[in-house]
């Protein structure tokens, strides 16, 4: 997956009337305004997309940014705090058409739900422009499965996109170029003749939540080395047994620093559960923690990587590599 680099889209389909601009989303052509003005942008990966394009002055409204706040300051600055907060968690609809966009940006999963009637088909009957991120687009309208391409392709396809919608397509260009030449520098790394089984923990104390092949943590486990215990599940984000973990007998534990499950808490699952106490991950304390933005799909995702990447290689899981990562996401208390 490394190597694959589909060319950029172009950014307009030839016709299109003036003001408007055509891009493939969901595998689909949909029509956008160009460029956007009044962009409501949900969830702190979709929110550092548009601050890595530097395209906060597209931006009316953001919503669910608050635990992401701190680690988007450290990497994007004070633009963070330029932006108008709508809704603390998930917005509803009434909450998004209060803020009168011209174009959302969310995700199933992401904001888009049927049950709170905030979808893509309800916002167009509104006149606003959907964005559906491309790691939650689903594999047959109407079901729950999703994912269509592998992750780093829908991240590329996303940042290009949202480049054309807010005429910032130079600034797509060079983040992922950005994204490459780093992701080139991990797939040079010395490699395991295994790579280690490792296991994304979200959340979760009956049943553990965590992401399959078409995920964000998929793309960053295979980029620093790894593999993920759930490589062979088709879908994104979703729950597995605690059989499953047990059999996968990771060699680490990653987990998202999601409220309201604290690190503290998840270690105390792991080690109180007797199918997964003894597992010697668990036993040595191989686990790493970082920040909800970096494990779902965003630009950030590489950042996680380069600090997976440097994980494994003080648990001795992969060889040194003499590569540091660019930042340290890793919480502090």
């Amino acid at each position: 997956m490394l190597g694959t680099r589909p060319a950029p889209p172009p950014p307009a389909a030839a016709g299109d009337p003036a003001g408007t601009v055509t891009v493939r989303n969901c595998g689909a052509a949909a029509s956008f305004p160009s460029p956007a003005q009044r962009m409501f942008v949900n969830d702190g990966n979709m929110i550092s997309m548009v601050l890595a394009l530097g395209a906060q002055d597209r931006v009316t409204a953001v919503s669910s940014m608050q635990r992401d706040a701190d680690t988007l300051r450290r990497h994007y600055g004070a633009a963070v705090d330029g932006l108008a907060q709508a809704a603390p968690e998930y917005p509803t609809l009434e909450t998004v058409l209060a803020r009168d966009p011209d174009v959302m940006v969310a995700g199933w999963n992401y904001g888009y739900s049927e049950e709170k009637n905030l979808t893509p088909a309800r916002l167009r009957e509104q006149g606003i422009a959907p964005y559906v991120l491309t790691e939650s687009c689903r594999q047959v309208d109407g079901q729950r499965a999703r994912g269509i391409v592998d992750p780093w392709t829908a991240l590329r396809d996303d940042l290009h996109g949202l480049g054309t919608i807010t005429g910032h397509t130079a600034d797509a260009d060079r983040v992922v170029a950005d994204l490459d030449t780093r992701l080139d520098a991990l797939g040079k790394a010395p490699q395991a003749a295994t790579p280690p089984t490792v296991f994304l923990f979200d959340s979760g104390t009956d049943t553990p939540f965590s992401s399959g092949r078409f995920g964000a943590p998929q793309a960053i486990m295979e980029a620093a080395g790894a593999r993920n215990a759930l490589s062979d599940v088709d879908d994104t984000w979703t729950k597995v047994s605690w059989e499953r973990v047990a059999t996968a007998q990771p060699a680490a534990f990653l987990f998202v620093d999601y409220p309201p499950q604290t690190f503290a808490e998840k270690v105390a699952v792991l080690t109180s559960r007797p199918d997964t106490r003894d597992l010697p991950a668990v036993k040595e304390n191989r686990f790493l923690n970082l920040p909800y933005a970096l494990w779902t799909s965003g630009p950030l995702n590489v950042d996680a990587a380069e600090q997976v990447r440097a994980a494994l290689e003080r648990w001795n899981l992969v060889p040194a590599s003499g590569l540091t990562p660019k930042s340290d996401d890793v919480p502090r208390s």
